[in-house]
């Protein structure tokens, strides 16, 4: 197996040209640096030196040469990013979907470290199917999602309730007071981001008897464009969002609110202190849906 040590032995021999002199730079003695490199030329397949000619890289070796200090200089960046998480406290690597409004992503954002639990926090937005993948494959500790979702082994808190505003053009009646509608799109995002919540949104409308069109938008200030544009509707739980044109009236009939929960891995080493977090966000979640 190709270790840092073979590669240290390497570079070394590289640039010192004396079998002596490279020893003594990486810290150990003649005899295991000649099999160090015995080793790695076995494990590749090639002679990286030219004994007959003192030390003398071979072309197979000046080939390798600037790939391995380029990977000696990457795993000592590592070592240092990781030696900097551990000094500062534990970094919280957050996950949130991109329907959390700006308020609530702050909030959550800022609750572990107000409450000292953090004192470094990594944000990421993505669609709550990657949000899902990113948990479960260690690359996110904690994912704000949209429920309902597959949630494939993961953990998860109880889901809290925001409110939505459905927002359409100025003047147009939907049907809602009982007049004649006009049938517009319903703005939504692509399907495959959070399949499960998708359809329960449409279906949620159709319950009501209404015939329901959608148009694929790629975020919600598209989609505010559109209704701006007179072409679309849009249900939001942002509360600032709006435009010239544009209405905004309670999304109550039928009730839409924005379904959300937070998942985490319950099989990780540190999945007791994550589920604490956990529940804090949680926590923050259901402060904010009961302003």
């Amino acid at each position: 197996m190709l270790t840092e040590r073979h590669l240290e032995i390497f570079v070394a021999l590289a640039e010192e040209e004396h079998f002596g002199a490279a020893a003594q730079r990486v810290g150990i003695t003649q005899p295991p640096l000649s099999q160090g490199l015995r080793r790695l030329e076995a494990l590749l397949g090639v002679r990286l030196f030219d004994r007959t000619r003192g030390v003398a890289l071979t072309d197979e070796g000046s080939l390798l040469l600037p790939h391995a200090r380029r990977a000696l200089a990457a795993l000592s960046e590592l070592r240092e990013i990781g030696a900097r998480d551990h000094a500062d406290g534990r970094r919280l690597r957050l996950g949130l979907a991109p329907e959390v409004p700006a308020r609530l992503t702050a909030a959550v954002a800022a609750a572990p470290v107000r409450a000292g639990e953090q004192s470094r926090i990594g944000v990421l937005t993505a669609p709550t199917a990657t949000l899902l993948s990113d948990v479960a494959a260690g690359r996110l500790d904690l994912a704000v999602i949209r429920h309902p979702a597959v949630l494939g082994g993961l953990a998860a808190g109880r889901v809290v309730l925001f409110p939505t505003w459905r927002l359409s053009p100025e003047g147009h009646d939907d049907g809602a007071a009982g007049g004649t509608p006009r049938r517009l799109p319903v703005a939504v995002r692509p399907r495959e981001e959070a399949p499960a919540a998708h359809d329960l949104f449409v279906d949620t409308l159709a319950s009501r008897g209404r015939r329901v069109e959608t148009v694929v938008v790629s975020d919600e200030r598209a989609g505010l464009a559109l209704v701006a544009a007179g072409q679309a509707v849009l249900v939001t739980a942002d509360e600032t969002l709006t435009a010239e044109g544009v209405e905004r009236r309670r999304a109550t009939d039928p009730a839409l609110p924005l379904r959300l929960r937070v998942v985490w891995d319950p099989r990780r080493p540190d999945a007791a202190e994550t589920a604490d977090t956990a529940q804090l966000l949680v926590d923050t979640l259901a402060r904010q849906a009961a302003k």
